[in-house]
């Protein structure tokens, strides 16, 4: 499975917004290349909204134990909620999992370096373990995204 097998499943969601900046764009140097995902039915990048979905090609400053700076090696990261992720991952998102936790394991379903407590989950390259529930949870997290946009537009 691919980084561009999931760009594509996740770009042919209704509503979907993909910010990918990229080099000598107004975004940070340390974004460009990524991609950040949002429900936005007009088409115009959300002013107070965090992304739903993101795919990271590289390590960040605070992020680097996944080893996203090796060739050929991404990371999914879904916003799941504290549900899903205690269903997922095993334990509540506000339990740490420091020094616990293989950042850099493939195709395995990990809490995320730095925003589990917040309910997001992280994949490093899925792969044939993952890639269904991968799809699955960016839908769900599209979703939920798209409802909390039309509560706060309701002409949608």
């Amino acid at each position: 499975m691919s980084m561009d097998q999931m760009l594509t499943t996740i770009r042919a969601l209704d509503g979907v917004f993909e910010l990918a900046p990229t080099e000598g764009s107004e975004f940070p140097e340390v974004a460009w290349g990524d991609h950040f995902f949002y429900y936005a039915k007009d088409n115009q990048l959300p002013q107070r909204e965090q992304p739903y979905a993101t795919i990271i090609t590289k390590n960040y400053l605070d992020d680097s134990g996944s080893g996203l700076d090796q060739p050929d090696r991404w990371r999914l990261n879904i916003h799941v909620g504290r549900t899903a992720y205690t269903e997922l991952i095993g334990t509540e998102p506000a339990v740490p999992a420091e020094g616990t936790v293989d950042y850099a394991a493939v195709d395995t379903v990990l809490p995320h370096p730095l925003y589990a407590r917040q309910g997001w989950i992280a994949i490093v390259n899925p792969g044939e373990r993952t890639w269904e529930l991968a799809v699955t949870q960016v839908g769900e997290a599209h979703e939920a995204a798209r409802r909390r946009a039309t509560k706060r537009r309701p002409t949608e």
